[in-house]
C-alpha cells in the first residue's frame, strides 16, 4: 500500500516545485540557492507533515519553508557577496506574509520570469532543454541523463554551466518586454517541442517512445497553456502535442515491432487526448494568428482520419513551408506530395534535399526515400536506400522495422 502522505509531498513537489522555485529566485536571486532551499522543504515536509498533517495550501508551506531554508543557508554561507542584503529582505518577507495567502498573480508572473529564463537564447538548445526539465519539470540530473541519453556527470556539468552563466552573464530573470516577446515565446516553444519530439521518436535506444519525456512536454505545454492563454501558437502546439501522443500505445505490437499510423489498432487510441487536442486546435485558430505549430497540429488531425485527404495536407504542407523554410519540413511536404500526386512527383522534391550537404546523415531521410522508390517500382534504389537509413538509425525500434522493409523488398 502507498504511503498518503508521502504521496501528497510528491505530488505537491510535482505540481507546485515550479512556482515555488520561481519565487523564491526573485526573493533571492540565486538560481542554486533557490533550488537547494525548495528541495530542503521538499524533505521538510516528508517529516513534518505525517505529524501535523497536509496543510490545505501545499504550495504555500512549500514556498515559506522553502524562503526559511534559504535564510538558513545563508546564516550559514558567509562568502556570498550581498548576504546581508538578500537576508534582510527574506527575513522582512517571513515576518510580514502569512503561509495561507500568496499572490496568485505573483505566481503566475514568476513562472513566466522562471521560463523566460531557462530558455534565454544566451544559452545553447541542450542547455536550455536541460535546464527546463530540471527547473520547471522537476526531474533530477539522473531523469534527465537518462532521457537524453547523456552520461549522468556530463548532464550535472552541463546544467552547473548553464546556472554558471546565467549569474556570471548577468541574465536577468524576466519576462522579455513586449517588442521582444514574439521571438522569446517562440524560443520556449521550440524547447518544448524538442522534448516533446525526443520523447515522440527517441534518437537512440531500444524504446520507440520515451513516455517521460512525452509527458513532461505536455505537462510544460499545459504550463504555458495556462500563464498564456492568448496566444495561438501556445494552444496549436499543445494540440500537435495531444493529438500525436494520443496514439502513443498503438505505435508497437506486443513484440515491440513499429507500425505505421495506417497499420495500428485505433481502439488503443486515447480518444480524450484527441478531444482535447481537437478542441486546443480550434481554440488556436480561433485567435486568428496562424503559425507553424497551428500547421502542424491541422496535419496530425488530418493524418489521423480513415481516409486521410493527402491533397490538403500537401497543400498544408506548402504553406508551412513558407513559415518555417527548413530542410525538414520540405522532408515531409515531400512525402505528402508522394501520396497526394504519386511516388515521382515526391522524388522531384526530394532530389535536392539527397544533395543538401546538411542532410547527408539524416536517418528519415533515406527512409522516406526508400518508401518512395519503392512505390515507384524502382526495388534496386529502394534497397539502397533502406541500407543507408539503417545504418544510420540509432533506435532499436526503427531499425528493425527498415531492415523488415528491406526484406520484404
Amino acid at each position: 500500500m502507498s504511503d498518503p502522505v508521502a504521496d501528497a509531498v510528491a505530488r505537491a513537489f510535482r505540481d507546485e516545485r515550479a512556482a515555488v522555485l520561481a519565487t523564491l529566485i526573485r526573493h533571492v536571486g540565486d538560481f542554486q540557492l533557490a533550488e537547494d532551499a525548495v528541495q530542503d522543504a521538499c524533505a521538510a515536509a516528508l517529516t513534518t507533515w505525517p505529524r501535523d498533517g497536509v496543510p490545505a495550501n501545499t504550495g504555500a508551506w512549500l514556498t515559506v519553508t522553502a524562503r526559511r531554508r534559504a535564510i538558513d543557508r545563508l546564516r550559514r554561507d558567509r562568502s556570498v557577496a550581498d548576504r546581508a542584503e538578500r537576508l534582510a529582505e527574506l527575513v522582512r518577507l517571513d515576518q510580514q506574509e502569512h503561509p495561507a495567502v500568496i499572490d496568485e498573480s505573483s505566481i503566475v508572473d514568476d513562472r513566466l520570469r522562471l521560463i523566460f529564463t531557462c530558455c534565454h537564447p544566451a544559452l545553447d538548445v541542450s542547455a536550455r532543454v536541460a535546464l527546463t526539465l530540471r527547473a520547471l519539470g522537476g526531474l533530477t540530473t539522473g531523469e534527465i541523463a537518462r532521457a537524453l541519453l547523456v552520461a549522468e556527470p556530463t548532464m550535472g556539468k552541463r546544467i552547473a554551466r548553464a546556472k554558471r552563466k546565467i549569474a556570471d552573464a548577468g541574465i536577468p530573470y524576466e519576462v522579455p518586454r513586449d517588442e521582444e516577446l514574439p521571438d522569446r515565446v517562440r524560443g520556449v516553444l521550440r524547447v518544448v517541442y524538442l522534448i516533446f519530439n525526443e520523447g515522440y521518436s527517441a534518437t537512440e535506444g531500444d524504446r520507440l517512445v520515451r513516455e517521460e519525456l512525452s509527458s513532461e512536454a505536455i505537462r510544460l505545454g499545459l504550463l504555458l497553456r495556462e500563464l498564456m492563454p492568448d496566444d495561438a501558437e501556445v494552444w496549436g502546439l499543445y494540440a500537435l502535442m495531444l493529438l500525436h501522443d494520443s496514439r502513443r500505445r498503438a505505435r508497437v505490437d506486443e513484440h515491440r515491432r513499429y507500425l505505421a499510423i495506417g497499420e495500428q489498432d485505433r481502439s488503443r487510441w486515447d480518444q480524450a487526448r484527441i478531444r482535447e487536442g481537437l478542441a486546443a486546435l480550434e481554440r488556436s485558430v480561433r485567435l486568428r494568428s496562424p503559425g507553424q505549430y497551428q500547421l502542424q497540429a491541422a496535419i496530425a488531425a488530418l493524418q489521423m482520419e480513415d481516409e486521410p485527404d493527402w491533397q490538403q495536407i500537401a497543400q498544408l504542407y506548402g504553406a508551412l513551408v513558407k513559415l518555417t523554410p527548413t530542410s525538414v519540413v520540405e522532408l515531409n511536404r515531400a512525402v505528402a506530395v508522394g501520396f497526394a500526386d504519386g511516388p515521382q512527383a515526391g522524388l522531384e522534391l526530394l532530389s535536392p534535399l539527397l544533395r543538401d550537404p546538411a542532410l547527408e546523415r539524416y536517418q528519415p531521410l533515406y527512409a522516406a526515400h526508400a518508401e518512395l522508390l519503392k512505390r515507384a517500382g524502382d526495388r534496386a534504389g529502394a534497397a539502397r536506400a533502406y541500407q543507408a537509413a539503417i545504418e544510420l538509425s540509432a533506435n532499436d525500434v526503427e531499425r528493425a522495422e527498415l531492415e523488415r522493409r528491406l526484406r520484404d523488398l
